[in-house]
């Protein structure tokens, strides 16, 4: 059936030669260009190759040549079909490249390579992340989509980062996370958006079923912060009722929150800030499991509760203890007792429950893995920052349910 069909298609894509009042088309120099001959090119189509024969002009000013059947089918300057090209960027978007050809071969009977793959996969990610670039663009100058009036009760703003492992020369003049060492990774700053409406019978919030979108980038935390922005309108945030961002603690992170969701309750991750007081049980008691336990059991309940004030006492006391006969640990203490005084406001955990709300980052967290992680840390991979932006752009916009937007964009155009 497919060499049937690549057979009727080779038929229909021999054109024939341009009457005599169609021998000339406009030139991008602003001169004629004039039909030369009928040029010859095989194309790879979701049927197989196909052979395609189509008027070539040529322009005598400039000297360029222009083939109009190649512009209205989609395949200028291109080894493929937008049909194949939709295939490997799926593919592409879901495993290395070079496994990729299984697939192909496999579910259509089409031989690629996996540098097509490559160059396909990135390309569609690299327009898909111009279209994004544009709307960021106009939201820049409060150009904002109108947004049909919604009820939501509930919209969550989730932000985190996550290493992404890039090639030497993405990386110069960086320093890397261990001293001395020069830097093997760049961070993709990941940020999710999804809207609640109930609770379950026991007071714990349900996120909406298809309520997450996600966007990423390895950029700047400003750059990054009118991207989350620009997707958490389209989502309809001027409609939410209560509005609430989730976060690490990341100062980044606050910053972006207070220039772009001012009014937006803030919520430290309640496992991030225990993570946090699981460190210090480490570092005072390194060699005693048990001790770090008996610690840590009072420390979290003052946390749980959101008592951080009298938690913040309890470190700096601690602090005061070991000031003398360990100095290092006594900084480190009061760094953590820095960093609870700071976000003490973002988490009062009991009130943020009392109203239903999320108080963990869980969301985005699986994002960085299934979103980054699962595609762009296999063992081995090492990216361009341009690369692993465009199969990010790729996979957000897969993962969104905002695909085959973009193919019917691309039909339309």
């Amino acid at each position: 059936m497919h060499q049937a069909g690549a057979c009727a298609l080779t038929q229909l894509l021999r054109y024939d030669p341009p009457d005599a009042d169609s021998r000339t088309i406009p030139c991008p120099c602003g001169h004629a260009a004039h039909y030369k001959e009928l040029r010859s090119r095989t194309l790879l189509t979701v049927v197989g190759p196909v052979g395609m024969s189509r008027p070539y002009y040529l322009c005598p000013h400039c000297s360029k040549g222009q083939i109009p059947a190649d512009a209205e089918l989609g395949v200028a300057g291109l080894e493929s079909s937008p049909g194949v090209r939709r295939m490997e960027a799926v593919v592409g978007s879901e495993m290395p490249f070079a496994p990729a050809c299984e697939p192909m071969q496999l579910l259509a009977g089409l031989e690629v390579t996996a540098k097509a793959i490559e160059r396909a996969a990135e390309a569609v990610g690299a327009e898909i992340a111009q279209r994004d670039d544009r709307e960021i663009g106009r939201a820049k100058q409060l150009v904002l989509p109108i947004v049909s009036p919604q009820n939501i009760p509930k919209m969550y703003v989730l932000v985190d980062g996550v290493q992404v492992p890039v090639v030497a020369a993405e990386t110069e003049g960086r320093t890397g996370r261990i001293e001395g060492q020069r830097a093997r990774t760049r961070e993709c700053k990941l940020g999710c958006v999804f809207t609640q409406t109930t609770v379950d019978k026991e007071g714990w919030p349900i996120r909406d079923p298809a309520s997450t979108t996600y966007v990423g980038a390895i950029e700047t935390a400003e750059e990054f912060g009118f991207r989350i922005y620009t997707e958490a309108w389209k989502r309809g945030w001027e409609w939410a009722t209560i509005k609430i961002v989730i976060g690490d603690g990341a100062v980044w992170i606050w910053n972006v929150a207070d220039r772009h969701f001012p009014g937006a309750v803030q919520i430290v991750d309640l496992y991030h800030a225990r993570q946090h007081l699981w460190k210090l049980a480490a570092l005072l008691h390194p060699q005693d499991p048990v001790a770090k336990k008996v610690w840590m059991a009072p420390m979290k309940t003052l946390l749980d509760d959101g008592n951080i004030e009298p938690l913040v006492t309890r470190l700096r006391e601690i602090a005061a203890e070991h000031a003398d006969a360990h100095p290092g640990l006594a900084e480190e203490v009061l760094t953590e007792a820095e960093y609870f005084t700071t976000n003490a406001s973002r988490m009062r955990y009991p009130e943020f429950r009392e109203k239903g709300f999320f108080v963990g980052s869980g969301v985005i967290e699986a994002g960085c893995k299934s979103v980054v992680g699962a595609r762009l840390k296999r063992s081995g991979m090492f990216w361009t920052v341009r690369g692993a932006n465009a199969i990010i752009a790729l996979r957000c916009c897969r993962l969104n349910g905002r695909f085959e937007d973009y193919w019917e964009e691309c039909r339309a155009s």
